[in-house]
């Protein structure tokens, strides 16, 4: 009988779980990602009247950002993926950095405002890092990323038309989100609608591994 790989499934499971409870928590207190769209000393305002709430909210995110790393690292373990391996962490990474800001940075940025007003340095800093950090970083980055890796594992692993499908659709998805610093409005909507189907996605792969306990590899090896 084979043994379950339970670290790989609890982290499919408890990952995708606490990445949308705490987005939704966002979305409740913080008006989160529309937030983004207010001019920045209004979104620090925001966010200094919720700031405990929201630091604690955003650490969580980014608590499952990191997730996505050792989840990479055992997802890679059921077939020979090593580049999906890379793919994974690096996606884990740039998203985790990427959230981080809000914790580490923009406190400071928040307090400095509305000390200094409305003309403060802070607002440009704070505006910049929401450029790097968040929208080229781990907004553009870790959605390419992310989708990467998702059709990596997909056709490394030999399982269900309705996976794989499930798969590429949530990857594709996932990946519009890079036409929204362009404008492309929709690709906000059909990305944080590809997230859901990718978290549904995680889900299905854990109750595969529960019910099968290995999945066969689709290819010998995506090269080194």
């Amino acid at each position: 009988m084979l043994t379950k790989p339970w670290p790989t499934i609890t982290l499919l499971i408890s990952a995708p779980i606490l990445m949308n409870l705490a987005f939704t928590g966002l979305g409740v207190s913080f008006d989160y990602p529309g937030v983004l769209q207010l001019p920045a000393a209004e979104a620090l305002a925001k966010f200094r009247a919720e700031q405990t709430t929201v630091v604690l909210l955003f650490a969580l995110l980014a608590a499952a950002a990191c997730a996505f790393a050792p989840l990479a690292v055992l997802v890679g373990r059921l077939a020979p993926m090593p580049w999906a391996v890379r793919a994974g962490v690096a996606a884990a990474i740039v998203q985790t950095i990427g959230l981080l800001r809000w914790p580490v940075l923009v406190p400071g940025l928040a307090d400095r405002v509305a000390t200094e007003g409305p003309d403060s340095p802070a607002i440009h800093t704070f505006e910049t890092v929401n450029t790097v950090l968040g929208a080229l970083l781990g907004e553009t980055a870790g959605y390419t990323l992310t989708a990467l890796w998702t059709v990596l594992v997909v056709t490394a692993l030999r399982t269900p038309r309705w996976f794989a499908l499930l798969g590429y659709v949530s990857a594709a998805a996932i990946a519009t989100g890079v036409l929204v610093p362009l404008g492309v409005e929709p690709a906000g909507l059909t990305n944080f609608l590809g997230y859901l189907l990718w978290s549904a996605w995680l889900l299905a792969f854990a109750a595969l591994l529960v019910r099968h306990g290995a999945m066969p590899s689709r290819v010998a090896s995506q090269g080194s």
